[in-house]
């Protein structure tokens, strides 16, 4: 049977939630060519959605110029805000509760993607080592402005305001695995001179203030943020990661106190691994220093035991991916200790319903 933390309630922002069982934030590349979501979308979310249980969207562009993959979703112009509205409507008509990421992917971008193929930015002009999806080298970002950086700032905040018109209950700011404010944050991909560069509290400025100008524009309730510290995904890595995450994560709850939750990846989770090597609770350092609603990720999907128990030991929110994905009833399935579909990873990143909205609802009658 489940775990009773698992399966307790408790308050995010002004909503309770029945369970703690989250949907994590999967990029899954289902909208259409001009990033808007779709009936797809409505069917999938409407399927993962409890009585009192936290749905977080996949990534969603913050602009034009975020840097948006192919197909993924946007939340910049009223069309995507119209599409979206139909989501939120569906996942609140089953009693859920549901944020969207807003995510600006930096110098992972390509300008080929962009309306007059600007140039991807970053904060420094570090590209990142590896390929991009069409086997080329990635680009060579340029070096956001002090002006720029305002800019930007400006349109997470905008975007939060067009996801409040949406419908959606919060957003949380992905600060993680190797976007935009993750290359802020990490000194491998951060170089600059200026305030928002050099030391730890300089790298962290420009999160801080993303998340002070989105709790000014929505309400610090309706705010929330993902960081991976000490990852190494997408060439990320940090020359004192506990200081850093350390000190970001005692000024939030300085200055917000009231933010509807932080949420952390443990750092020895990689996307691309099926096994349950390697188990630690690392985020316990940041834990410490948090006094609001906490989230797990990472990893748990393959290792239930491991989940339930930090959830019995923290009290943690447990956001779950691959399993969530396969399993649109997860939060059933967990409470009552029923059997898992297995995900099928080579439908992830594909285009169609397959992999996407037809996996089966628990059978007790099968």
């Amino acid at each position: 049977m489940s775990s009773q933390a698992l399966f307790s309630p408790i308050k995010v922002g002004t909503h309770t939630l029945k369970h703690r069982v989250v949907l994590a934030p999967l990029t899954r590349f289902r909208a259409t060519l001009d990033h808007v979501p779709t009936d797809l979308h409505v069917e999938y979310y409407k399927q993962r959605a409890s009585d009192g249980g936290l749905l977080i969207t996949e990534g969603t562009a913050i602009s034009r110029l975020a840097g948006a993959y192919p197909q993924v979703p946007g939340i910049y112009n009223k069309e995507q805000i119209e599409a979206w509205k139909k989501v939120t409507s569906a996942v609140h008509t089953k009693g859920g509760i549901i944020f969207v990421q807003l995510w600006h992917i930096g110098r992972l971008g390509s300008k080929n993607r962009n309306p007059n193929q600007e140039q991807v930015v970053g904060p420094s002009a570090i590209p990142c080592p590896g390929k991009d999806f069409a086997g080329n080298d990635l680009e060579i970002p340029r070096a956001l402005t002090a002006d720029e950086i305002k800019s930007v700032i400006s349109d997470y905040a905008q975007a939060a305001r067009n996801a409040i018109e949406a419908g959606f209950d919060g957003v949380e700011l992905h600060g993680a695995n190797g976007y935009l404010i993750d290359q802020f944050l990490n000194s491998s991909s951060n170089q600059r001179t200026d305030i928002y560069g050099g030391s730890s509290e300089n790298r962290a400025r420009f999160a801080l203030e993303v998340v002070d100008a989105v709790a000014q524009a929505v309400g610090e309730e309706r705010t929330a943020i993902r960081f991976s510290p000490g990852g190494d995904f997408q060439g990320m890595g940090d020359d004192n990661v506990e200081k850093t995450w350390g000190y970001l994560t005692s000024r939030l709850q300085e200055n917000h106190p009231g933010l509807a939750y932080l949420h952390m990846i443990e750092c020895r989770s990689n996307i691309f691994d099926d096994t349950q090597a390697g188990l630690a609770d690392t985020l316990e350092p940041y834990r410490k220093l948090f006094k609001g609603p906490f989230m797990t990720a990472g990893g748990l999907s393959n290792a239930q035991k491991f989940a339930e128990e930090i959830a019995e030991k923290t009290g943690d929110l447990i956001a779950y991916g691959r399993a969530f994905i396969a399993n649109p009833d997860l939060p059933e399935r967990l409470r009552n200790g029923w059997d898992l579909n297995p995900y099928d990873r080579n439908t992830f990143y594909t285009n169609g319903d397959e992999g996407y909205t037809d996996y089966p609802f628990y059978n007790k009658e099968k």
